[in-house]
């Protein structure tokens, strides 16, 4: 896998709303950072947020376009991204989209997620 594959991946995981698909492609010391600013660190943590949000967002549909790529050596990958969001909370249709950055790391032969940070786009 290139780390290019590593979005079409996480994309298709993350839309399954199910941390079993998700979670090979999560590093173990991984930190995610939502764009309510909520910073989750280590795979445990990491785990529980995304848990939380599949709880709380029904129907989510999330995408990413717009990658532009910092850096891609042998062992890590940096990008940014654009990110739009859409689902169901409290039977509401809501939705949202912001900016990205994220590191890739390359463990036993796979790339992993090191760290994601979201953020809202500047007006």
């Amino acid at each position: 896998m290139k780390p290019e594959d590593f979005i079409t991946a996480y994309e298709s995981a993350l839309a399954t709303q199910n941390w079993t698909n998700i979670e090979p492609l999560i590093s173990e010391s991984a930190s995610v950072t939502f764009s309510n600013g909520s910073v989750h660190l280590g795979k445990s943590n990491v785990q529980k947020a995304f848990e939380n949000n599949f709880k709380k967002i029904k129907n989510e549909a999330y995408a990413v376009d717009n990658v532009r790529w910092l850096s891609k050596k042998e062992t890590f990958a940096v990008y940014l991204f654009d990110f739009h969001w859409t689902g169901i909370v409290n039977g509401n249709s809501v939705s949202g989209n912001g900016i990205g950055t994220s590191v890739l790391v390359k463990e036993n032969h796979s790339w992993k997620l090191l760290t994601e940070h979201l953020g809202k786009k500047s007006e």
